[in-house]
């Protein structure tokens, strides 16, 4: 009895010595106070239009603070309809955007706001004749699930 109690014993001495010696990654840094320049934003053209990166990281009061801008062509899907953990919301800089959520649909032109809730099976559409732009900011805070 006493041989396996001091095998495990060993076995947990070992793993934590090893644990110790891991480096430990430094927590990511939080995104200051910036101005993000729409004439100096990084283009990525895609088939189905182009995207803009804004910013993306932890800030002192969410664990993750997103925000891009997409145009798409006319006609064309954000993408297949997928469902969301974190909150989203979304402007309407031009054109005309269709959200569709949860098997909802509305439409609207530039200003328009879109709220998708948590857990919201999402996308969007370009309804108009011309390219649709849009800006996208979602997050994460401690109660945002997992997985």
């Amino acid at each position: 009895m006493k041989a396996p109690l001091a095998f495990f014993a060993v076995v947990a001495l070992a793993v934590s010595a090893h644990a110790a010696d891991v480096p430990k990654s430094a927590p990511a840094e939080k995104l200051p106070s910036d101005l993000y320049d729409w004439t100096k934003m990084v283009v990525t053209p895609n088939a189905k239009g182009e995207r803009r990166a804004v910013f993306d990281g932890p800030t002192a009061t969410v664990d993750k603070m997103h925000c891009h801008i997409t145009t798409l062509k006319a006609g064309e899907k954000s993408g297949e309809p997928s469902k969301h953990l974190q909150e989203e919301v979304i402007i309407v800089k031009e054109g005309l955007v269709e959200a569709n959520w949860d098997g909802k649909s509305k439409t609207g032109g530039p200003g328009s706001v879109i709220f998708f809730a948590a857990g919201a099976t999402t996308f969007l559409r370009n309804a108009g004749t011309t390219p649709c732009t849009y800006i996208v900011i979602y997050y994460y805070t401690p109660l945002t699930p997992k997985s």
